[in-house]
């Protein structure tokens, strides 16, 4: 069954009572079941609380500028469309334009709603290293200590002799293989460990499935290079780096990110992670949230809100080493602290996730950008790259 874009007739995907098609355990973050389950986390896997607390929301005034669906950009083929033919290729489930922290721009699409929890995928990684930067900012956590000095337990695997920062930066030199299409993989295991997926069907009696994210772990043994030699993409990195963070704070994921991060900011609505089978919060890709509140840390980060991140804590993620040919659709890119850094020019930073999700928070255009999207493939760079130009286009268009 293929994918459907929003100008599609929608299948009859969890309608009805009792509903005529339900995704399949093995696959439904696969198409085309993610367009529904991305916003229906909680009735797929065991998930925890990320309160918002009794605090105020952070007000979000409106300038809106509704021409902005006509804004001509281009396609992911290079021709000429419109921005809102470009979300409707580009399978968006929602976007958020702020300006000088005003929505500028708003649009939900395929059953999503401003109260609609969406998984984030990676972008939980930023999530997670921004508060590690808290923790850093406290004196809880050395980013120049060897992980080891939190964690004695990694001494006999991959990670023995690596730094947090190594960590941070995902420079360590662990073998990790990233293939999200082989079950098999390390990030396919993850899938197991971290409750999100059965055994898949037909797989090898003898294999050893890891029960939990922690033993996963404990079973990276290998290293492929030295730590700090050069940056390699592979989610456990943020894994390693969570339960650091709860080893230093005496607190699980999802209460460090409610008190220092969630209730500070002005959420409208609580957020949840995903958790595995030992109660463990999925840092590296388990967090969801609404698009305004996504927003809203987006804007935090923008304003260098120092109450709640150290302000040199934003700057150093801002600052990292730079191309060429960094990554297929970041080419001057770089990678800091759980964070993408989209060129040295604006150093605007990204927070990334597979099928499509992306905060875009730029200085130089004092704007924020939340696009909410699943993809019928884990990535798709004419996507990326032609959200990145239209991103661009908007910029003018505000300015």
């Amino acid at each position: 069954m293929k994918s459907y874009r929003n100008s599609d007739p929608r299948p009859e995907i969890m309608r009805g009572s009792p509903p005529a098609l339900v995704p399949p355990r093995h696959d439904w973050d696969r198409p085309p079941w993610n367009r529904w389950a991305f916003q229906h986390i909680r009735e797929i896997v065991p998930t925890i609380e990320v309160w918002r607390g009794h605090g105020p929301v952070r007000a979000l005034p409106t300038a809106r500028v509704d021409e902005l669906d006509a804004l001509p950009v281009k396609n992911s083929a290079g021709g000429k469309t419109t921005l809102a033919g470009l979300l409707d290729e580009t399978y968006t489930d929602g976007i958020l334009v702020l300006k000088n922290g005003a929505v500028a721009y708003e649009r939900y699409f395929n059953g999503m709603t401003p109260r609609t929890l969406h998984l984030s995928q990676s972008m939980a990684k930023s999530v997670t290293g921004i508060v590690c930067g808290i923790l850093v900012g406290r004196g809880l956590i050395d980013p120049a200590a060897p992980v080891t000095t939190y964690l004695p337990e990694l001494g006999q695997t991959g990670w023995a002799g690596a730094s947090v920062q190594h960590v941070l930066d995902m420079t360590t030199g662990v073998r990790f293989s990233e293939a999200y299409t082989d079950r098999y993989s390390d990030i396919g295991q993850v899938d197991v460990a971290a409750g999100w997926k059965p055994v898949p069907p037909g797989s090898d009696p003898a294999f050893q499935w890891p029960q939990n994210v922690w033993e996963l772990i404990l079973g990276l043994k290998e290293q492929t290079r030295p730590h700090g030699e050069a940056f390699e993409y592979r989610s456990i990195e943020t894994d390693v780096l969570a339960f650091l963070m709860e080893r230093a704070s005496g607190k699980r994921l999802a209460e460090l990110v409610s008190t220092e991060l969630w209730q500070k900011l002005g959420a409208e609505e609580s957020a949840c992670f995903t958790v595995d089978s030992a109660g463990y919060a999925l840092a590296d890709g388990g967090f969801n949230a609404t698009l305004r509140d996504y927003g809203r840390f987006g804007q935090m980060l923008l304003e260098g809100s120092g109450n709640i991140v150290p302000n040199q804590w934003i700057e150093a993620t801002r600052s990292g080493k730079h191309g060429p040919q960094f990554n297929v659709s970041l080419p001057e890119g770089s990678y800091r602290n759980q964070f993408w850094i989209r060129d040295p020019r604006s150093r605007a930073l990204n927070c990334r996730g597979v099928f499509g999700q992306l905060i875009h928070i730029d200085w130089s255009s004092r704007m924020v950008v939340v696009k909410l999207s699943s993809y019928p493939d884990f990535v798709n760079h004419a996507y990326s790259v032609a959200t990145g130009q239209a991103i661009d286009a908007v910029a003018a268009a505000l300015a």
